[in-house]
């Protein structure tokens, strides 16, 4: 068996939802067990829905909702009547939200849960139409339960039994709605941020799946951001590690959390593009993975606030350190990259919002400099630690380009170099070291 996840943009219109059951059909061999996200764009217009509505407006945002799903099913065919209970459903959900002040993450989540709910039944009436017999399922009714933390909900450990004991004896193709659970109470909840992937991902590792493929917009995981470099390539194999730190430093495929239930199982999970299916796209594999190329991407992150802190005062003193990092906790500021000296630490963050109590705090204990506009560039790639010269190569290749490096971050991860650079220089930094390794 295999999961075949489906995103936004793979479901963008009647066209690309018909393109994404071809792909289905072409797999029907190996038991495909589908997960989709919602029609591209419903999941934002459905969060505008609910906050107009509280201000006692929303049925144009409703009616334009519902116009765009039932053009759909028109080009496809399908009985307009499909979603009829759907539209119902949600037309007295905004009724009753009609000039309500207080709306909260529960509600928010119910409201989004519209989005999956409909185009699961749009791709499964399609693959029936097509002699695939194919049922539309909500991944509650298969039992994936959360906790309560609406908006980031996480699935309690009975769903691997709940899922695995229901789609086990399945003679139908499902189409699952990603995104979504329920409470043991029988409230919607929502997983947040690539909650889609997350819910194929436990489905894989219930079920025992040969692998997960991510059908999304690009032909997988690239060398660098193709908009920055034009000439980057698509990474074969990465490793779980790999993706992780692409991720977090700019790579916005998948997020690393949502396959980490597949990775525990040692399960595959591709990166695939539905525009494009004949491309193999990037598997992710739980290992690492060394080939000749041991640098795999360049990447970077903009837009980020560097703060110099700098006091004698740390020189052979305890809890000083712990002292900074408290200040930032306690005004809920996470830190991205860190530095530290005998008398200062250099760090970042991703914006300088609410940042005037933290600086307020900080110039008590030392003397503070704030730089904005800075940008992270992370090299990334599991071969390094074992490879002499990457690092001599890095900063050679940018000091040639008269590249000026502000901060650098070693040792935390055995797999990546992470420096920091003047907004207006990271694409030039980027390229540099694209040609550098990839040249």
């Amino acid at each position: 068996m295999i999961v075949m996840k489906f995103g936004g943009t793979s479901l963008g219109d009647a066209d690309r939802i018909n393109s994404a059951t071809n792909i289905i059909k072409s797999k029907t061999d190996q038991k495909p067990v589908v997960v989709v996200s919602a029609v591209a764009k419903i999941t934002d217009l459905l969060i505008k829905l609910i906050n107009e509505c509280a201000m006692g407006g929303g049925s144009n945002i409703l009616k334009g909702i519902q116009q765009r799903h039932l053009e759909i099913l028109k080009q496809l065919n399908i009985d307009q009547s499909l979603l009829d209970n759907d539209f119902e459903e949600l037309s007295k959900a905004a009724r009753r939200v009609n000039n309500e002040s207080r709306i909260n993450d529960k509600l928010l989540d119910y409201f989004q849960s519209f989005g999956e709910r409909m185009s699961s039944k749009i791709v499964a009436a399609l693959l029936n139409k097509k002699d695939i017999n194919a049922q539309a399922l909500n991944s509650y009714d298969i039992g994936f339960l959360t906790n309560s933390n609406f908006g980031e909900a996480e699935p309690l450990q009975s769903v691997y039994t709940n899922i695995k004991n229901n789609l086990k004896r399945t003679k139908v193709v499902p189409v699952i709605t990603g995104f979504i659970g329920k409470t043991e109470n029988g409230e919607i909840t929502t997983l947040g941020r690539g909650g889609s992937d997350y819910t194929a991902a436990i489905i894989g590792a219930s079920i025992d799946a040969d692998e997960i493929q991510i059908w999304t917009d690009v032909d997988g995981i690239k060398s660098s951001d193709p908009k920055i470099v034009k000439n980057a390539r698509t990474l074969g194999k990465v490793s779980f590690a790999e993706a992780s730190e692409l991720a977090y430093f700019g790579a916005k495929v998948l997020h690393p959390k949502t396959i980490l239930p597949a990775m525990n199982k040692n399960i595959f999970v591709k990166v695939l593009n539905s525009f494009n299916p004949k491309n193999s796209g990037t598997t992710i594999l739980k290992d690492s993975y060394r080939n000749k190329q041991v640098i795999k991407a360049i990447v970077c992150k903009k837009n980020i606030t560097l703060i110099n802190i700098e006091s004698t005062r740390m020189l052979g003193t305890y809890g000083f350190l712990a002292t900074i990092f408290d200040i930032f906790n306690k005004n809920g500021k996470s830190v991205d990259v860190v530095s530290t000296s005998e008398v200062s630490v250099s760090l970042t963050i991703d914006n300088d919002e609410n940042i005037e109590d933290i600086l307020s705090e900080l110039k008590e204990i030392a003397n503070v400099q704030l730089l904005k506009n800075r940008a992270i560039v992370c090299v990334v790639g599991e071969g390094m630690k074992n490879t002499p010269g990457i690092a001599s190569r890095t900063f050679g290749s940018l000091a040639k380009g008269k590249i000026n490096i502000e901060m650098i971050s070693l040792g935390a991860s055995k797999i990546n170099i992470t420096f920091i650079v003047d907004g207006k220089e990271v694409e030039k930094a980027v390229n540099i070291l694209h040609d550098e390794f990839y040249g």
